[in-house]
């Protein structure tokens, strides 16, 4: 990992232990030293290990910095100050190097001193660096939200007093909002939406650590969706051979059956959820299963629409997805309807509010 020159690009790199003197009339050179909360402390790249070793002056203005204990341990001296932009750029006189490690907030005075100093024109200026001692790993940032979650669980009246069963209704709005997203292919809604799972999944999770019973974390719940993919991703992490898609299929299927042990290919399926979603995985259930039971028969709707999902499944449609779009369709008509006929709604008579006090059955909304 290299670090990045902010100005000077073509300056000369950093001194060696056996270098000669430095120059008097040089003007120095300024090193920010910026590290990740969340990687852990110590953990540096070399290129800040070399800059902190051949340094003259190391300074930090947070004597509690976490990674203050290790560059000690490494026979690094900090001093804890926090200089003006003027009193940095003194102390690199004669060439010197003065490596600042950065607090969490980056330094916004300093840095904004330092570049009122250099628009100025007025002042000599050091060779000024920035250099990043630790990055994130991907993912880095679910830290962040595992944090901000314990702090909201246990200081908001509102989120200290959820329990699972009181947040469950908003896991299904948030699910149906990430499939809107999806199909309207609203990029930016889609990355809020699922920000808004996630955060239904760390939630859970932070109220299951409670449990007096069966305590569990987020750690426990990442730990449990890993080694699941692992073992039935054999031909990813084992030396099963896949080839197509078809293949995956199979050892997915193969390794699911192993761990569930089931009696009934309808085991695992939510009742609950929508009815032409819960016929079409039904319906695939059997067909996967090998098994060829006809559709029970019936008058009324229900077992028309029973077909229809079935059928769907077997072409290989969704057909709550298709339903969705006709109905988006239905919603389109419905609006260029009203732009048709503007004030037409409950413009008869007060026929609204009638509908109001006496509404259908059917009608009914929450």
């Amino acid at each position: 990992m290299g670090y990045v020159r902010i100005v000077n690009a073509t300056s000369p790199e950093p001194a060696g232990p056996d270098s000669t003197s430095p120059d008097p009339a040089a003007p120095g050179r300024i090193v920010l030293l910026t590290t990740s909360h969340r990687v852990a402390p110590g953990l540096l790249s070399w290129p800040a290990w070399q800059a902190l070793r051949t340094a003259d002056t190391v300074l930090c203005a947070d004597g509690a910095h976490p990674q203050l204990p290790y560059l000690r341990e490494a026979a690094i001296a900090v001093a804890e100050a926090s200089p003006t932009a003027q009193e940095l750029v003194d102390a690199c006189a004669g060439g010197r190097t003065v490596v600042v490690v950065a607090t969490g907030e980056g330094e916004p005075a300093l840095t904004d001193g330092l570049a009122r100093l250099a628009g100025s024109g007025r002042v000599r200026m050091p060779e000024l660096e920035l250099l990043p001692a630790s990055y994130d790993l991907p993912g880095a940032r679910l830290l962040d939200l595992v944090q901000v979650m314990d702090r909201i669980r246990a200081e908001c009246p509102w989120s200290s007093r959820q329990t699972h069963q009181g947040l469950a209704k908003y896991g299904i709005e948030e699910a149906y909002e990430l499939v809107e997203a999806i199909e309207t292919g609203d990029r930016e809604e889609l990355r809020e939406e699922l920000g808004d799972v996630l955060l239904q999944v760390v939630f859970h999770s932070r109220i299951a650590e409670e449990d007096p019973d069966a305590p569990f974390s987020v750690d426990d719940v990442a730990g449990g969706i890993v080694a699941k993919l692992i073992h039935r991703h054999p031909h990813v992490f084992g030396e099963e051979k896949a080839e197509t898609p078809e293949d995956v299929k199979e050892h997915w299927l193969r390794t699911k059956a192993e761990e569930k042990r089931r009696t009934s290919v309808t085991e695992g399926v939510p009742l609950g959820q929508p009815g032409l979603a819960l016929t079409a995985k039904l319906a695939s259930r059997a067909r996967t299963a090998g098994l060829r039971v006809p559709l029970p028969q019936g008058d009324g709707v229900g077992y028309r629409l029973l077909a229809l999902a079935a059928h769907a499944e077997a072409e290989g449609v969704d057909p709550e997805a298709a339903l969705r779009a006709a109905a988006r369709a239905y919603r389109d008509a419905i609006l260029e309807a009203e732009g048709a006929a503007p004030g037409a709604i409950g413009a008869a008579g007060g026929g609204h509010r009638d509908a109001e006090a006496h509404p259908e059955p059917d009608t009914v909304e929450e």
